[in-house]
């Protein structure tokens, strides 16, 4: 602990501080924390389009082609990875929430609709 507290006095903290590699991935962590205070969130406004694009944006960035530079890139980026990893993982929660609601139940489980209402409803439309 104290090496850290030591290393933060030095030049080498604040020539980090005052880069991109620390301001890119803080501005960067507004999209995971969207993400994750959007899961307290009702269902039907998740945009499935948008969290799918999200989640493959990180994923791509993260698990793909961050890792291959992040050894060869000069300070090492683990803020923005861990940012990337953290919003892959919640817009992977929220598409999992989306497809549950609109294609696997959880709309009419939600409204109380049971098979037997919905074929009624069908049968008096005819």
């Amino acid at each position: 602990m104290a090496t850290f507290f030591t290393w933060l006095k030095s030049p080498a903290a604040r020539e980090y501080f005052f880069s991109t590699h620390f301001w890119g991935p803080v501005a960067n962590w507004g999209l995971p924390l969207a993400a994750l205070s959007d899961l307290a969130k009702d269902e039907e406004f998740i945009s499935g389009s948008m969290t799918t694009t999200l989640m493959c944006y990180s994923l791509t960035d993260a698990l793909i082609s961050f890792p291959p530079t992040a050894w060869r890139v000069q300070p090492r980026n683990y803020l923005l990875f861990a940012c990337h990893t953290t919003n892959a993982v919640a817009q992977g929660v929220q598409d999992a929430r989306f497809l549950n609601y609109w294609y696997n139940g959880g709309r009419e489980k939600k409204l109380g609709l049971t098979p037997e209402a919905i074929e009624a409803a069908k049968d008096a439309k005819k």
